[in-house]
C-alpha cells in the first residue's frame, strides 16, 4: 500500500506530530538483560539527531512502546522528547490519548512501527511508516517503507523525508555549513 509522489508529500506536509515505536524502530529490537536486572538497548545516533531536528523545525515528537524501559526514558530525555507512553498494552488507545492531549487529529500525526501490535496505529494515523525489516504484514499496510532497518537509520530517513516535504531540510543542512 505504499504511497509515493504528491500524495506522500501532501501527507508529510500536514504533519504536526511524529510518533515512533521504540523496540524494532529506534533500536534493532535487541534487549540485553543482565543478571542484576539491568537492561541495555542500542540507539542509532543519527536517528536521534533527526528527532532533535524535527523538534527544532516545529514538529512534536513522541514514543509509544509496549515495554516500559529506563533506557527508553533516558534516551527520550536526552533528545528532549516529552511525549512518552510506555508499557501500553493497547497502542491505539495510547495514540488516541496523545492526540486528545495535544488537540490533534489523526491526519496530522505520523507513526513508524515494525510489528503486529503497531498495526492499529499504523492504519489510524495520517502517515504510516516502517523500517525495512518490519513484519511482512506491516510492510504491506504502511504508506512508506525505509531502505534501512530498525535502529539502523530508518528513523533518520523518515524524518528527512518529512522535513524535505515541509521545505525544512535545507535549513537543517545550512545550520551545519561553515
Amino acid at each position: 500500500m505504499t504511497v509515493s509522489g504528491e500524495a506522500l508529500h501532501a501527507k508529510a506536509q500536514a504533519l504536526q506530530l511524529l510518533l515512533f515505536d521504540v523496540d524494532g524502530v529506534l533500536t534493532d529490537g535487541s534487549v540485553h538483560l543482565s543478571g542484576d536486572g539491568s537492561e541495555a538497548k542500542s540507539f542509532w545516533i543519527r536517528d536521534g539527531s533527526a528527532l532533535v531536528w524535527a523538534q527544532r523545525h516545529g514538529l512534536q515528537v513522541g514514543l509509544i512502546s509496549g515495554r516500559a524501559s529506563e533506557a527508553t526514558t533516558r534516551r527520550a530525555a536526552e533528545l528532549g522528547i516529552r511525549i512518552v507512553s510506555q508499557g501500553v498494552a493497547d497502542k491505539k488507545d495510547a495514540f488516541g490519548q496523545i492526540l486528545a492531549a495535544h488537540r490533534l487529529e489523526a491526519a496530522h500525526a505520523a507513526y513508524m512501527g515494525d510489528d503486529l501490535m503497531d498495526l492499529p496505529v499504523l492504519t489510524a494515523c495520517g502517515l504510516s511508516a516502517a523500517p525495512a525489516d518490519a513484519a511482512p504484514e506491516v510492510l504491506s499496510a504502511v504508506d512508506w517503507v525505509s531502505r534501512h532497518g530498525g535502529g539502523r537509520g530508518a528513523v533518520r530517513e523518515f524524518v528527512e523525508l518529512v522535513l524535505r516535504a515541509r521545505g525544512r531540510w535545507d535549513a537543517v543542512v545550512a545550520g551545519y555549513r561553515v
